[in-house]
C-alpha cells in the first residue's frame, strides 16, 4: 500500500489579517482531518513594489480595480507574534503548522521557528536567491510549479540540488495558478509525468472548485494534496472563491483516505474477503447425466456448473477421453 497522502489545508490569507479568524481556521482544519494547516508569511512592502498591479483574478474576486498589490497585501499580513499563537493552537489540536514565506525577512523568521518543512510557492520558482536560501537548509521542501513549463521546473530543481538540497527531501506539486482554475486548464496528466521525469515525489496543489480533481490526483499517484481552505466562501479576500468550506474539505479528506485504501498494491492477487466466494462463483466439471463406471467421459456426458470446488474446467481437455472409475449421478462433481 502506498504511504499516507499528506493533506495540506491552505488557509493562506483567508483570515484577512485577523488573528481570531486565523485561529478559527486552525480549529476547523484540524476537525477536517487535514495533516497540515498552512498560512502565508510576508511583509507587503518587501513582497510587492508600490507599482505592482493586482492579478486579474484578484481584481475579479475582490471586485476592486484601483488598489495596488501592496495595498491589498497590507490588509492580509499576519504579525510575527500571531504565528506563535497559531503554532500553540496547532500543537494543542494535533495538526502541524506551516507557512510559506514570500520575502527574505519572512524566510529568516520562519527559519527561526524551525518548522522542518518548507513550501516554495509557484511565484518564487524563478527567484534564484530564494531557492538558494531554502536549499542551504537541507530540510524537507515542497516546490509548487504553477505557471511553469518543464524547463523552468528543471532549472529550479537544479538550483535546489546544487545548493545543498537532498533529492530525497524534495517533492514537486503540479499546480495551475488561476483562482478558481477551470477544469479544462488542470492538465492533471502532467503531474505524474513531471514526477517521473524528475525522479521526485509529486503531488497536486488545487485551485479548482470542488473536490474531484484532488481525489483524481491521488488515484494518479499524488502523495501530497494542497487545497485552499476557508470558513466561508462569501467572505472577502482574493482566494476565498477557490477554497473549500469545512464540510467540503472533510469530504475531500475522507475520499482521499478511501482512495488510499482502494489503491492497494501493484500486484494482482485476490483479497482475503473475496476468497470465500471463489467456489460459489466458479465452476467445476460435473456429470451432465448419469455416467456408469468405465464409461468414457465425452462432450455428451460432461458439462461445467457451479460450485467450483471440484475439478477446474481448465482441465477439460485432460478429462475428456478418460474413463470413469465409478458411477456418477447427474450434476455430481467429477
Amino acid at each position: 500500500m502506498k504511504s499516507k497522502v499528506l493533506i495540506i489545508a491552505e488557509a493562506g490569507v483567508n483570515h484577512n489579517g485577523d488573528l481570531n479568524v486565523a485561529l478559527q481556521l486552525v480549529r476547523a482544519a484540524a476537525a477536517t482531518g487535514a495533516d497540515i494547516v498552512k498560512f502565508q508569511t510576508f511583509k507587503a512592502e518587501a513582497l510587492a513594489s508600490s507599482r505592482a498591479g493586482m492579478a486579474d483574478y484578484q481584481k475579479k474576486n475582490l471586485n476592486e480595480h484601483q488598489q495596488t498589490q501592496q495595498q491589498m497585501l497590507k490588509k492580509l499580513e499576519l504579525k510575527y507574534d500571531d504565528h506563535m499563537v497559531l503554532i500553540d493552537e496547532c500543537r494543542k489540536l494535533g495538526i502541524k503548522f506551516l507557512s510559506t514565506a514570500f520575502d527574505f525577512e519572512s524566510l529568516r523568521f520562519l527559519k527561526s521557528l524551525d518548522l522542518g518543512l518548507w513550501k516554495i510557492p509557484s511565484g518564487e520558482i524563478t527567484n534564484l536567491p530564494y531557492l538558494e536560501f531554502v536549499a542551504g537548509l537541507n530540510q524537507d521542501v515542497i516546490l509548487s510549479t504553477g505557471m511553469s513549463d518543464m524547463s523552468e521546473v528543471n532549472a529550479a530543481v537544479s538550483v535546489l540540488l546544487k545548493n545543498g538540497q537532498a533529492k530525497a527531501k524534495l517533492s514537486v506539486l503540479h499546480c495551475n495558478t488561476d483562482y478558481p482554475t477551470q477544469m479544462s486548464d488542470v492538465n492533471l496528466n502532467a503531474m505524474a509525468a513531471m514526477g517521473r521525469d524528475l525522479g521526485l515525489n509529486f503531488g497536486y496543489s488545487d485551485h479548482t472548485m470542488g473536490i474531484e480533481v484532488p481525489i483524481a490526483a491521488v488515484a494518479l499517484g499524488a502523495v501530497i494534496i494542497e487545497k485552499h481552505f476557508t470558513l466561508d466562501r462569501s467572505l472577502p479576500g482574493p482566494d476565498q472563491l477557490a477554497s473549500l468550506e469545512p464540510e467540503e474539505f472533510t469530504q475531500m479528506v475522507k475520499a482521499i483516505r478511501n482512495i488510499e485504501m482502494a489503491l492497494g498494491q501493484s500486484k494482482k492477487i485476490p483479497s482475503a474477503s473475496e476468497l470465500k466466494n471463489r467456489d460459489v462463483a466458479r465452476k467445476s466439471i460435473v456429470a451432465a447425466k448419469k455416467i456408469k463406471n468405465g464409461e468414457v467421459f465425452s462432450l455428451e456426458n460432461l458439462t461445467v456448473k457451479r460450485p467450483g470446488s471440484g475439478v477446474s474446467p481448465m482441465q477439460w481437455h485432460s478429462v475428456l477421453g478418460t474413463k470413469a472409475t465409478r458411477d456418477y449421478e447427474e450434476d455430481e462433481l467429477i
